[in-house]
């Protein structure tokens, strides 16, 4: 199978989540071999990061990556979108610090890279195949891979609250199936967190117009839900993203319980820095 990247360039515009700035970002094709790279457009020039478990510098509320001159966040949706569409090159240029939230989905940016189309390259696809079963468990949550080849999750939530409870979903990732089933997927939070990242000036670009907000009676959003079990799917959705840092597309089975961009980046970095844990090869 042979890599992909995108056949023109297309962009987004919105706001982003922490600092509710209007910022923009811009997809380009790119060359072989090269993967997934932000261009971070700051006043001292442009900036590169790639996607790795060890750059990323904090999980608070989002994912950020940073080479300590640079950073970008609330990268995992953007990443969500390039791993689940198969996509194996492309610029990602980031105008503002920070990607757009959009509408709180993947669903903007895959109808973005769609719209760009596809174009297949010389190069074979280098991927990283889960060698042997492995987990990693603490504080309730877990995650367990075992060798697939594909990539298929597995995901359990559990909130305490009777609008969520406890939902499973599971799913064989293809672009197909994360565009219809996984990218519509919102993030989620609860009122009463909202309101309080509010008054400490913090996630001020989160709305009804990018988040689902869960209140004491009920999912406040007019629209309600995309999907019965969106909460889940949107767990996935983020998980997806995070093992795209790996910088290579991951083949696997994942069985999740509860996890959190945390546990995802601390599961990353054990797997790519574990003996015989991955096996690199080209597919």
């Amino acid at each position: 199978m042979s890599q992909i990247t995108l056949g023109k360039a297309v962009s987004c515009k919105g706001v982003s989540l922490h600092s509710g700035r209007e910022v923009g970002m811009e997809f380009r094709p790119a060359p072989e071999n090269s993967g997934i790279v932000f261009h971070i457009h700051a006043e001292d020039g442009v900036h590169l990061l790639s996607p790795r478990p060890e750059a990323v510098s904090t999980t608070e509320l989002a994912t950020t990556i940073s080479d300590g001159r640079a950073s970008v966040s609330t990268i995992e949706h953007v990443l969500a979108a390039i791993g689940g569409l198969a996509v194996d090159n492309v610029e990602v240029h980031v105008f503002g610090g920070e990607v757009p939230i959009l509408d709180g989905s993947a669903r903007e940016v895959v109808e973005a890279l769609r719209s760009a189309g596809f174009v297949r390259q010389d190069a074979p696809r280098r991927v990283a195949r889960i060698a042997r079963e492995c987990r990693l468990e603490k504080d309730g949550k877990s995650i367990i891979a075992r060798p697939f080849d594909g990539f298929h999750v597995d995901y359990t939530i559990r909130f305490p609250h009777p609008v969520i409870g406890e939902q499973r979903f599971a799913l064989d990732v293809t672009p197909e199936s994360f565009a219809e089933q996984i990218a519509p997927a919102r993030t989620f939070g609860f009122l009463k967190e909202v309101e309080y990242l509010h008054s400490k000036g913090l996630a001020r670009g989160g709305s009804l117009d990018n988040v689902v907000v869960v209140g004491d009676e009920g999912v406040v959003n007019k629209e309600g839900l995309r999907f019965p079990d969106e909460f889940v799917r949107h767990k996935l959705l983020d998980f997806i993203g995070d093992m795209a840092m790996l910088g290579r597309p991951l083949l696997g089975s994942f069985t999740v319980s509860c996890s959190g961009h945390g546990h995802n980046n601390a599961f990353l970095r054990m797997v790519a820095g574990g003996e015989g844990l991955l096996e690199y090869c080209e597919r």
